[in-house]
């Protein structure tokens, strides 16, 4: 028999069964499940190579790979909530930098990891490329930590 899932607040998880598409960041619900190997370190990768938001002074839309690296604790977070969450940026005007910040930080909140990082590597607008870089302090030391693979911009050369 499989196990109950707990979700973190009365809210029934969102795994499972239809729900509609959050409208904003703010709004969006972010689950949890509780980690079988939380007594293990080790690192979970999620890669968000289609990540939309838009210019908060232009409206034009602004794509990255996002690359969220952590070790989790007790809770791992649950993979459509995330999803859902990264699609709720959709129509949020917001900076490169923040956007980034943004989704490290609920992520953070939501399941305690004992380390988090996020890698945001936008696509050029205007010419230049930004990448951003957030995380939660430093890895455990037992943990293999690998390069998050996404290559620096090149332009076509």
């Amino acid at each position: 028999m499989a196990k109950k899932i707990a979700p973190k607040s009365p809210r029934p998880l969102q795994l499972g069964r239809a729900v509609a598409w959050p409208k904003t960041p703010d709004e969006a619900q972010i689950d949890r499940v509780p980690n079988p190997q939380s007594g293990t370190n080790y690192l979970v990768r999620f890669a968000a190579p289609e990540f939309t938001s838009m210019c908060p002074v232009t409206g034009q839309p602004d794509f990255a790979h996002l690359v969220i690296d952590y070790v989790p604790g007790r809770w791992l977070i649950e993979s459509k909530s995330l999803k859902l969450y990264l699609a709720s940026f959709r129509n949020h005007a917001g900076f490169h930098e923040d956007c980034t910040v943004t989704v490290g930080k609920r992520i953070a909140d939501e399941i305690k990891p004992r380390w988090l990082r996020i890698g945001g590597y936008w696509y050029p607008r205007g010419g230049i490329p930004i990448d951003v870089f957030w995380q939660t302090g430093r890895a455990p030391r037992d943990v293999w930590i690998p390069d998050q693979g996404v290559a620096p911009y090149r332009g076509r050369g």
